[in-house]
């Protein structure tokens, strides 16, 4: 590996006879299939050189603190003028790759954070999963609520403890924090299921699931706000162009704007769910736990094609979306949100909501323009029930007008 990286014989030399020679050519031959470039596999064999005399492999697993006293220890080593010393960006640089290295020997010892109540959260996710059948999105979500929760009690230890003041002083810090009363009347669910069945199990007063109130939600209160089709339009247009970003996220936008597809179902797309011969796309629904099948617009075809032949790196992983910058990795969801946010930034449109699902709004608000059925948008979206697409008649501002121009005076 050093050798096509390194022509002089000198340099190549000094990288192949240093300390763990050939763990940290290993290392850098990994980074390269990862798809860093050449330029920053040359620069991760530089700080891997200039670390390793300073650590002591054969003592077993090093912590974070060894790693730091090792690039001290460089910093000592190397003639710097007065008053110069390394950047913050360069130090944590060294941290990154010098921690990487250790971790892909098995030599890093990882920090670990002690949280309270683990077992008990286990437990609970454990019945949600085998009991309740809960899908894996809903117990992490409810898990990662409880998590927080048990974080905010500083002084508490066991689960007896816990008082309603403590649930309403959680509760009150969300809502500060800019959570809906849909948001917090989903919480103090969560909240509500744990602790009964923490109580049946007698880790808590039987008392305290019954005192946990919701906030009133309003069924249908809401109402789903997204950009203007036009927008939306301008939106595709924009980022119709010859950069490696552009021809990505254009095809993420047409699968978010056409589709209506959740965030999470576009991140989870693989390369297995493109049928090319038959012109179909299979989208896996986490909710209804169940995968649909839609054909493949020709626009969408060749926007994913185009991404598929210039940009997508030639790796093993099976997902369809990956990041541009090494090492080699699935988009997140929150990437794509990311991604949304930022174009609809960037070209000055303006909506109450500038996430993902914007999109899926501003497509079920132009199908019910277009006169489709509520049975049909909802097939269309993967609603679970005819009430979620229920909101959109709201701002079917066309039927309303016509409501509101009945005679009622026949009626009567």
């Amino acid at each position: 590996m050093y050798e096509t990286l390194f022509k002089y014989p000198g340099v190549l030399a000094r990288y192949c006879n240093g300390p763990y020679a050939e763990a940290r050519e290993q290392f850098v031959e990994s980074c390269a299939k990862q798809g860093y470039s050449r330029r920053m596999q040359v620069k991760i064999a530089w700080i891997l050189m200039t670390v390793a005399p300073a650590l002591d492999l054969n003592k077993g697993a090093l912590t974070t603190l060894d790693v730091q006293r090792a690039i001290e220890c460089r910093m000592h080593v190397l003639r710097q003028p007065g008053g110069v010393t390394d950047a913050v960006s360069s130090r944590a640089l060294f941290m990154r790759f010098v921690e990487a290295w250790l971790r892909s020997m098995g030599l890093l010892a990882e920090a670990t954070v002690a949280r309270r109540f683990v077992g008990e959260i286990n437990a609970f996710a454990k019945y949600l999963r085998d009991e309740r059948s809960l899908s894996p999105v809903t117990i992490s979500t409810r898990s990662e609520r409880l998590a927080w929760f048990v974080d905010s009690l500083r002084t508490l230890d066991s689960l007896a403890g816990i008082t309603i003041a403590d649930v309403d002083v959680f509760v009150s810090k969300m809502h500060a924090q800019g959570w809906s009363r849909a948001s917090l009347c989903q919480l103090t669910n969560s909240l509500r299921s744990f602790f009964k069945f923490a109580a049946a199990r007698g880790w808590c007063s039987g008392n305290l699931p019954a005192a946990i109130a919701s906030p009133r939600v309003y069924a249908r209160e809401g109402i789903p706000q997204g950009p203007t089709w036009q927008d939306v339009q301008r939106l595709l247009a924009e980022t119709l162009d010859d950069s490696p970003a552009g021809i990505r996220d254009h095809a993420i936008l047409l699968l978010l704007a056409l589709y209506g597809l959740r965030r999470g179902e576009v991140a989870m797309l693989r390369l297995d769910d493109l049928d090319w011969h038959n012109e179909i796309i299979w989208i896996r629904r986490t909710k209804q736990r169940r995968t649909q099948r839609y054909p493949l617009l020709t626009k969408v075809g060749n926007a994913i094609l185009r991404y598929l032949q210039d940009v997508r790196p030639r790796c093993a992983c099976r997902e369809l979306f990956l990041a541009l910058s090494a090492p080699t990795r699935a988009l997140s969801a929150d990437s794509i949100t990311a991604i949304v946010r930022n174009r609809m930034s960037s070209l000055g449109i303006h909506s109450h909501a500038r996430g993902a699902h914007c999109l899926r709004h501003a497509c079920a608000e132009h199908l019910l323009a277009a006169d489709f059925t509520l049975k049909e948008i909802g097939d269309h979206l993967g609603h679970r029930s005819a009430n979620s697409t229920m909101a959109y008649t709201k701002v079917d501002i066309g039927a309303l007008r016509r409501v509101a121009e009945l005679d009622l005076g026949r009626l009567l």
